[in-house]
């Protein structure tokens, strides 16, 4: 079988380095994603296991699609009585760029319409739509005449891990934050500190990942829902998932602290560490970012600091509530680096979506890798602190 696991835009590289870790065949890095190939439980260790994947999807076919009529015959063609039974229900997303066919509702309409013909003929009934809650989630993906149909085997995306119980504003996706954790090189050997940690995130991923805990150990997945899993599939799942539990360590091998100002970033660090179940492993601090002092001979200060309210131009340009905020702001970033000087012999990973913060650090950083914060055009950088 083919699988498909997509990513945030700048993470490939994460995710491929992950799943060639799982021992998964035939890695290959593509644009917004990795693809791999193995029997079904391929996918489902990558569900299992990958902390940068946001779905992991089962290519069924792949065909010509110049236009509405091809699309439907090529749906059609497929044999979707092997995986669908009329007591299941389904929902079809599209993508579409590129095409003959321009609007995505009416793509996924036409797959929709040729999967239940199909098993209306085949079957003798057909499934219902739940658009919703799905039991099959179909993917289109329609492009330059041709259209590719998958199988989502996560359903809910895979950063949500179901332990996040609060947020702060403008919190990182937990797919995200594992990838900042890899590319930046944050060693769970080394203590790690999040002076600014919001919700704790970052934490909470290194913390999983220190402990070896793996992402999907505590949710459901889509392919648990599918017929033929109560079959060989779900034996497959339980071993492995026996596997995960018996290697997960019982703490962190190094401190991992958070630390935060607000008082309401506070009371959600404790509900978020103790529902990921790290809450032992989470040391949390209320304080100032810039007041933070080194504790440890060398470790990771990692974090993501505030970009600023984009409010129309920069300087002279910007409008007045702007330029006070813009001084506020690398006011901040001054302090932000004169605390990261203090820290001799650490390795300091900052997401910046400015570029005040990296011009107010003065040092030259060792990796500087563009990454998408939702669509905000990011930067990961990592300094050898002198």
């Amino acid at each position: 079988m083919r699988f498909f696991a997509t990513c945030a835009k700048g993470t490939e590289g994460a995710l491929r380095r992950e799943l060639v870790s799982l021992g998964l065949k035939r890695v290959r890095g593509d644009r917004g994603g990795v693809g791999f190939e193995g029997p079904l439980e391929a996918g489902m260790r990558a569900c299992l296991h990958a902390r940068t994947a946001m779905r992991v999807l089962l290519e069924l076919a792949r065909f010509p699609a110049p236009s509405s009529e091809a699309l439907y015959e090529g749906t059609h063609a497929v044999a979707w009585e092997e995986w669908l039974t009329p007591q299941t229900t389904l929902a079809v997303e599209a993508s579409v760029s590129s095409s003959a066919i321009t609007h995505s509702g009416y793509a996924a309409l036409k797959v929709k319409d040729a999967v239940v013909d199909r098993l209306r003929e085949r079957l003798g009934a057909r499934p219902d739509v739940d658009p919703k809650d799905p039991d099959f989630r179909i993917v289109l993906h329609l492009a330059r005449g041709e259209g590719a149909l998958s199988l989502d085997l996560a359903g809910e995306p895979l950063h949500r891990r179901g332990h996040r119980a609060v947020t702060t504003v403008a919190p990182l996706k937990e797919t995200l934050a594992a990838a900042i954790l890899v590319l930046g090189g944050a060693d769970p050997e080394l203590p790690l500190v999040d002076p600014m940690a919001g919700s704790g995130t970052l934490a909470i991923e290194q913390a999983l990942r220190a402990r070896r805990i793996p992402p999907g150990l505590s949710r459901a997945f889509g392919f648990q829902r599918w017929p033929m899993y109560r079959g060989g599939p779900q034996s497959a799942w339980d071993r492995m998932k026996a596997e995960a539990s018996a290697a997960i360590l019982p703490r962190a091998p190094a401190p991992i602290v958070a630390r935060d100002l607000h008082p309401k970033a506070i009371a959600a660090l404790h509900r978020n560490v103790a529902a990921a179940g790290v809450a032992d492993d989470v040391t949390i601090e209320e304080g100032d970012a810039r007041e933070l002092a080194p504790r440890f001979p060398r470790g990771t200060i990692v974090s993501n600091p505030p970009y600023g309210e984009r409010l129309g131009g920069t300087g002279e340009r910007a409008p007045p509530a702007a330029r006070v905020q813009e001084r506020k702001l690398t006011g901040f970033y001054r302090g932000l680096a004169e605390m990261l000087l203090r820290h001799s012999g650490w390795t300091a990973v900052l997401l910046s979506g400015n570029p005040a913060l990296q011009h107010a650090i003065r040092l030259r950083p060792e990796i500087d890798h563009r990454l998408w914060n939702g669509p905000i055009e990011v930067h990961l950088l990592r300094w050898r602190i002198p």
